[in-house]
């Protein structure tokens, strides 16, 4: 029988995962993080376990005895055709393996560009070959739900910013602020945009496993206000006590950069999210579970605290 009180985090190093980790032990919960390297921020009563969740066999071994598993790990931009099916594949195999419900960090790709909200009853029509991808991934997940392998359900959440963020407003972002240096942002300043906060995603991904009408769902982790790059860089700015310098991004200067770089030439072809309003509709969510969403302001104070502590550590 599994340790009702064992949550394992698959992909604990990354924003998701961290935040996931974070939160848990908060609240008391015991722990295990998977990864592939160790990680030395880990409170010492968290369990590491190294493992490739991409081998079944290794996945069933590192959530042995879990009663939630959080599946927020990541893989390169260019390697999501080949590997993300296969990392898919062993997050279930260990879920059913466990008997453990699996909760999946899953992103908007699958949706088209659209001119109103985003909401689960969107049409999953994508137009981008990660898009594809990430439809495949959910198919999986919704299919082993239904075959009866293991009780899943499927968090989507808008780009996300915080500690250890891999995103458009993740680290480099950060580092660009601390240091006073222009503020990248993809397409057009002036479209609203959905971001969520790191903290935020956490405890969505946390109440759907704490809940059995979450399983077998898709749901949009509510996001914060919709907001616009100069809005948000103008905010950050003056949170960090830093002037404001913004360099637009192009999409041809996405191309050229990513001749020699190929996670930033799969970025490209999702900046049709950029050059026009991207909103999330997440009352789906708010209805079942409420819940508020981290102000932007005192979100960014909290990850800029963070940031700053952890260069000067």
């Amino acid at each position: 029988m599994s340790d009702q009180n064992l949550h394992v985090v698959i992909g604990a190093g990354g924003g998701a995962g961290s935040a996931v980790v974070r939160l848990l032990v908060s609240q008391g919960k015991k722990v295990r993080a998977v990864g592939r390297h160790p990680l030395a921020w880990l409170p010492a009563e968290v369990e590491f376990v190294a493992g490739d969740i991409a081998d079944p066999a290794q996945a069933v071994e590192v959530c042995q005895g879990a009663s939630i598993i959080y599946m927020c790990a990541g893989v390169p931009y260019h390697q999501w055709t080949q590997l993300f099916p296969l990392v898919i594949g062993g997050a279930i195999a260990g879920a059913q393996a466990a008997g453990a419900r699996l909760i999946f960090s899953d992103n908007l790709y699958m949706y088209a560009p659209t001119d109103g909200p985003i909401s689960e009853q969107t049409p999953l029509a994508p137009i981008t070959r990660k898009g594809k991808v990430r439809v495949q991934l959910a198919e999986m997940l919704l299919a082993a739900h239904k075959r009866g392998d293991v009780r899943v359900a499927i968090a989507r959440t808008a780009d996300f910013y915080g500690p250890h963020a891999n995103s458009t407003t993740g680290d480099r972002f950060m580092a660009a602020l601390l240091a006073g240096k222009a503020l990248q942002w993809l397409g057009n300043l002036d479209a609203l945009h959905a971001l969520t906060y790191l903290d935020d995603l956490a405890r969505g991904l946390v109440t759907l496993g704490e809940h059995d009408e979450a399983l077998g769902q898709v749901w949009h982790i509510p996001p914060g206000e919709p907001i616009t790059g100069r809005q948000f860089i103008a905010l950050a700015c003056e949170e960090a006590g830093r002037p404001v310098k913004i360099m637009r991004v192009t999409r041809e200067m996405l191309w050229l950069a990513g001749l020699t770089a190929p996670d930033i030439r799969e970025t490209a072809e999702m900046y049709y999210q950029f050059d026009r309003p991207f909103i999330v509709d997440a009352s789906k969510f708010r209805a079942a579970f409420g819940g508020r969403s981290t102000p932007y302001r005192e979100a960014l104070r909290q990850t800029i605290a963070w940031y700053r502590q952890a260069h000067l550590s």
